[in-house]
């Protein structure tokens, strides 16, 4: 091969990464990423007018910030529980998503499960259940599955209108077997 033909390689080399750097460049999480600190121009500690609890955990309102309201704690069988709500909609309003996408999830919540064991105070592995939510008519009820997600087990109900619903979770993990049931009243 000649010097003509290296330099031309050489400039086709030049031309594509760069044409490359420029296309990824035009990615909006990668040119944040590249920009001082990787996190978009945000400074570590900015957290546009978030608050943060006494644990150095984010919150919105009264609540923390993707764990919802509790709404139960206490046993269930043989595992200390704790039940939290959170309202599907005004999440997705706090995430900054349009107006359309986030009515949606209008009388939608997510329950959270969280069970520990009490000797450990660790998170109670291979756990599985289900929950039966009763509407306020007393009429209407559905059966979710409870399913594993990270540190609780969790389902998406429905709840369309105000009143009084009232939940009852069967649980099961190794052998082990527990329920509670708690109420639960939509403003």
């Amino acid at each position: 091969m000649g010097a003509r033909n290296m330099r031309t390689i050489g400039k086709s080399v030049r031309t594509v990464v760069c044409g490359t750097a420029l296309m990824l460049m035009a990615l909006p999480g990668i040119s944040a990423a590249a920009e001082p600190g990787g996190m978009g121009g945000m400074q570590h500690g900015d957290h546009a007018g978030m608050k943060m609890d006494d644990h150095g955990k984010m919150k919105s309102g009264g609540h923390d910030m993707g764990k919802g309201e509790k709404i139960f704690s206490g046993k269930v069988g043989p595992w200390t529980g704790e039940a939290r709500l959170v309202d599907m909609k005004a999440q997705m309003e706090q995430s900054g998503v349009s107006a359309k996408t986030a009515a949606r999830f209008a009388g939608k919540r997510h329950l959270m499960l969280f069970l520990t064991d009490p000797a450990t105070g660790k998170p109670a592995a291979g756990v599985a259940g289900e929950v039966v939510v009763t509407g306020p008519d007393k009429a209407s009820s559905s059966k979710v599955t409870l399913v594993v997600m990270g540190e609780h087990i969790g389902a998406d109900v429905g709840m369309p209108t105000p009143g009084k619903y009232t939940f009852k979770a069967d649980i099961e993990s190794a052998g082990k077997k527990g329920s509670a049931t708690f109420p639960y009243t939509l403003k």
